[in-house]
């Protein structure tokens, strides 16, 4: 196959998504999980940067193989605007591109992505590929985790599964220039968290599980705490763009109480704008209420048959009715009701130690009888290594 890239067509680049995810009924064995941070719709949402949509074609046949959302981030050079020669950009492939790794072609595929990002005068090229390398248990978790004494980490743990494939990968990557920002401590890598904890919706062999079956996976605290939301009247409905404010109360809240920087009321409005003219069920927002009291909202994103937990806040009071749990159990069941075969608690550090700060990340997670899954990692590649440096060195002092 002769490949060439060149830019996407919005239209083009969703159709390739939907083929790709299977929403246009041609599930194949190309089908895949395609991360909501590659939508288009993504890049309208970050307007720090530049979007552009890239695909790989097959110049034989005109047909899409792969494509990408590249996120463009300048450097702050005077003048640039009036003089493009000067202009300098990190290009970010956040958890992407939609392309097969394992492939024979995918070696060429990397190296005509370089060439069209360097003529965008990109001075680094990252990308954080969706590709599965190691999965845990929750069994193996929880023994080990029981077994250890503190300071053990994920990859001190034999995995349940390891992809060959995936790790033939890295080893490809690292041969041809590539590198990855090896993890200092918390597990999370870099922009984006290499590892996650899902809840698989379907068996090992693709066939849906009951919900019976799925809440018989979670701990005892979980069943508990849900039934103890539903007995007390905790009521979970679906919210609308008029109901973002009031969820952006209670999350400027949540972020007092955990000590992050909350993201303006502004964002989630542009997010829902952006996500819902490109797919009317790409986002929703969950609320849970108490005696018309609103005490939990969560935000639940979904490409194809994977779904994501991205966003939740909850209020200070009345936390011992479990309205969280409540909000969790709503959008699993909707999710599976809608066919996902994977339910995403997103991010975890990779500490399994009780006494670290962010074990509770996988804790609560912990709970669903999921898995914590690692991915391929961010990777960089120096286009210009003296700019490459420097931007490494900013990141370093961030």
């Amino acid at each position: 196959m002769v490949l060439r890239v060149r830019t996407l067509s919005r239209e083009e680049h969703v159709a390739f998504i939907e083929e790709r995810t299977g929403q246009t009924g041609a599930k194949d064995a190309a089908t895949q999980s395609v991360s909501f941070l590659q939508c288009p719709s993504w890049g309208d949402l970050k307007t720090d940067w530049r979007a552009e949509s890239v695909g790989w074609v097959d110049d034989a046949t005109g047909r899409i193989v792969g494509a990408a959302l590249v996120l463009y981030r300048d450097v702050p050079i005077p003048k640039r605007d009036k003089i493009p020669f000067l202009r300098r950009s990190l290009a970010y492939l956040p958890e992407g591109p939609i392309l097969d790794l394992t492939s024979a072609d995918a070696g060429q595929a990397l190296k005509l992505l370089l060439a069209h990002l360097r003529k965008r005068r990109a001075f680094t090229v990252k990308m954080g590929p969706q590709l599965v390398s190691r999965r845990w248990t929750s069994e193996t978790l929880k023994k080990a985790i029981a077994e250890t004494e503190g300071g053990v980490r994920l990859k001190d743990i034999k995995p349940d599964f390891e992809d060959p494939a995936a790790l033939r990968v890295i080893d490809k990557l690292r041969a041809t220039g590539w590198t990855r920002k090896e993890s200092e401590g918390a597990g999370f890598g870099d922009f984006q968290p290499r590892y996650v904890f899902q809840l698989p919706l379907v068996d090992d062999a693709g066939k849906p599980r009951t919900l019976e079956d799925i809440q018989k996976g979670f701990n005892q605290l979980w069943r508990r705490n849900i039934k103890k939301a539903d007995k007390n009247g905790v009521e979970v409905t679906l919210g609308g763009y008029e109901d973002l404010a009031e969820f952006h109360k209670i999350y400027e809240i949540t972020a007092v109480r955990d000590h992050f920087t909350p993201r303006p009321l502004a964002y989630f409005q542009r997010m829902w704008k952006a996500m819902e003219a490109e797919n009317p069920n790409r986002l929703r927002l969950y609320l849970a209420r108490h005696e018309g009291e609103l005490l939990a909202a969560t935000t639940l994103v979904t490409v194809g048959d994977h779904a994501w937990y991205s966003y939740g806040a909850s209020d200070n009071h009345k936390r011992e009715l479990r309205p969280s749990n409540a909000i969790q159990w709503r959008m699993l069941s909707d999710s599976h009701a809608a066919g996902c075969k994977v339910y995403d608690l997103r991010g975890i550090s990779d500490t399994l130690d009780p006494d670290d700060h962010l074990f509770g990340l996988i804790q609560f997670k912990l709970g669903t009888g999921g898995e914590a899954v690692e991915y391929l990692g961010e990777w960089d590649y120096a286009l210009n290594p003296l700019l490459h440096r420097a931007f490494e060195m900013y990141m370093a002092r961030r």
